[in-house]
């Protein structure tokens, strides 16, 4: 039985850009009715074109954008639902490894109770797709995994994600988390992960061959995080490239944080970046608040043909008791870190929100949305998507796969 169609009137969709008398950048809107149909866009018709059957849901004039991806997240590591908690002062990454270690027995018992929290937070916000990295070690074995699993599955009829299988303490150091990184990818994994194969594995070469080898058997995807710099950071990036083109690898592959990009000597970065672009290669940024050591050349990247994409990382974790999750919040801070601060320069920032580019320009009118889309809407009293990102507003409807949330 066909589903009956779900009218949205008077939504506010951007068209295009415009000078106004004093030269001003700005978006230009008009008004549509959505149809909605099987949670996918059926018709969108202007609204001066809309009959009385196709009545519905009035919006008064709301602006509908994208909902936005998620695109780096660790939901079993957050104290959500337990109370305030801050986190605690640590000297690098392995100490704060210890730290975590500490107390991933404690909560790992509350797994599925504080992903299913921080999951309702992410879709208040307006996020239609989730990664999350979900550890996969010695200490918790799988316990985390099968929590995260869970909660997920309970949200499957919104939004779409991936499980990243992630070893968090290293690959390599206990021969058990290869076994149990294998366990999860039969029972659920959608994704390889790795941890500095230098940093923590100390095995550049092998710890890479082990994710290509994990997920070529499993036919899945690879994100690693890379937080290794310099020459070290860098040989790990044109090494996990040699390996795709010897293996041939084609299914999907992400670098997250990728610090050492900054790195790349001025006579290779076009030669890496055009290997990231050609192999689709994409780089997922959680925007560290120190652009000088830590943010990859964002723009650079994208001028090369490399997808960008943006996570808010853990947050009220161990790691971090900053960030809220709402990824308008990323956006706007890599807006002011890389002086973004037209209507254009705005709105095409969404690229690493949404996942797509703004189709339209002075010269074009397009909208964001076509016929055959998913029905995933953020809906606001803002003007334009600039300004969703610059002034980053808090009232917001949620509609996904065509149900309102």
């Amino acid at each position: 039985m066909t589903a009956s169609i779900v009218y949205l009137n008077n939504v506010r969709l951007e068209t295009g850009f415009a000078k106004d008398h004093h030269e001003l950048t700005y978006t230009k809107t008009a008004r549509y009715t959505l149809a909605i149909q099987e949670g996918k866009i059926q018709a969108i018709i202007p609204q001066n074109q809309v009959t009385e059957k196709q009545q519905g849901t009035d919006l008064n004039g709301q602006l509908a954008i994208p909902a936005f991806q998620e695109s780096h997240n660790h939901l079993d590591k957050t104290y959500l639902s337990l109370g305030w908690r801050a986190s605690q002062p640590v000297k690098n990454l392995k100490e704060r490894l210890a730290d975590e270690a500490s107390e991933l027995k404690l909560l790992a018992p509350s797994t599925e109770q504080r992903a299913t929290a921080m999951i309702e937070k992410l879709i208040g916000y307006g996020a239609s797709y989730i990664r999350t990295h979900v550890n996969i070690d010695p200490y918790v074995e799988l316990e985390n995994f099968w929590g995260v699993k869970r909660a997920l599955e309970k949200y499957a009829h919104v939004i779409d994600y991936d499980i990243v299988v992630f070893p968090q303490h290293g690959l390599l150091k206990n021969p058990q988390t290869v076994l149990l990184m294998r366990e999860a990818l039969k029972n659920g994994g959608t994704m390889v992960g790795g941890l500095d194969p230098a940093g923590i594995d100390y095995a550049i070469e092998e710890s890479l061959e082990t994710i290509f080898d994990l997920a070529e058997e499993f036919q899945v995807g690879i994100d690693i995080h890379l937080h290794d710099t310099g020459e070290v950071g860098v040989y790990t990036i044109d090494k996990f490239l040699d390996i795709l083109e010897e293996r041939k690898f084609t299914q999907r592959t992400a670098i997250s944080h990728a610090f050492a990009l900054l790195d790349v000597r001025p006579a290779e970065k076009e030669k890496l970046y055009q290997r990231l672009a050609t192999h689709q290669t994409a780089i997922m940024s959680t925007i560290p608040y120190d652009p000088r050591y830590l943010l990859p050349p964002i723009d650079v990247l994208r001028q090369a043909g490399v997808s960008v994409h943006l996570g808010s990382d853990g947050f009220f974790d161990s790691w971090s008791s900053n960030v809220s999750g709402d990824l308008f919040e990323k956006l706007r801070n890599f807006c002011e870190m890389t002086g973004k601060i037209t209507e254009e320069q705005l709105t095409q920032a969404y690229v690493h929100g949404c996942g797509k580019e703004a189709p339209f320009s002075f010269e074009e009118e397009r909208l964001w949305f076509t016929e055959g889309d998913e029905a995933n809407f953020i809906f606001t009293e803002a003007a334009s998507t600039a300004e969703v990102i610059a002034r980053k507003p808090q009232k917001r409807k949620i509609m996904l796969k065509g149900q309102w949330v």
